[in-house]
């Protein structure tokens, strides 16, 4: 079941609430869900690395971009957006996100991973710019929503990856 927006705003009420740092809460919060914002966009500039054990994983060097009048003009490629928000997802939870349709209609769209049951931290995810003319991005504009779904069990062992705690 998807968390309504008075269940959201209920977890707000818990320590730690379940978003921190959100720039405008009751604008944010949605019937079925929650507005992520910008807080920080990078560029990729080095090549990553993944296999199975994550022993030998590497991220990519990225360079952050910096806001000029509070925009940043994006070319074509692939980027990669940090929150405002700091999520606290209980270990009852699981969360999922989609872009803001406004994005889609701009040529625009982000892909997310799952927000794991006990995952805490500022999220990332990747924002893809296909307008071949790019895209405008103010600071702090919403470009996904994310919407908290309740497991039937609590998981035996929740998320305690090296994201957690990410700021």
């Amino acid at each position: 079941m998807i968390l309504s927006d008075s269940e959201i705003s209920k977890l707000q009420e818990a320590t730690p609430p379940l978003v921190q740092e959100a720039p405008d809460f009751s604008l944010q919060l949605q019937s079925n869900g929650f507005d992520l914002t910008v807080k920080e966009i990078y560029s990729f500039k080095g090549c990553g690395q993944v296999d199975f054990s994550n022993h030998e994983r590497k991220l990519p060097d990225t360079k952050l971009l910096e806001f000029k009048d509070g925009w940043l003009k994006l070319k074509k490629g692939a980027y990669k957006v940090k929150t405002n928000e700091i999520l606290h997802i209980p270990n009852t939870l699981v969360a999922l996100a989609e872009t803001r349709s406004s994005l889609l209609r701009m040529g625009a769209y982000t892909v997310h991973a799952f927000w794991d049951a006990g995952f805490s931290g500022r999220s990332e995810f990747l924002l893809v710019v296909e307008n071949p003319k790019g895209i405008k991005v103010k600071e702090s504009a919403r470009v996904a929503q994310i919407a908290f779904i309740n497991m039937a069990v609590i998981p035996d062992k929740p998320y305690e990856g090296i994201y957690k705690g990410l700021d």
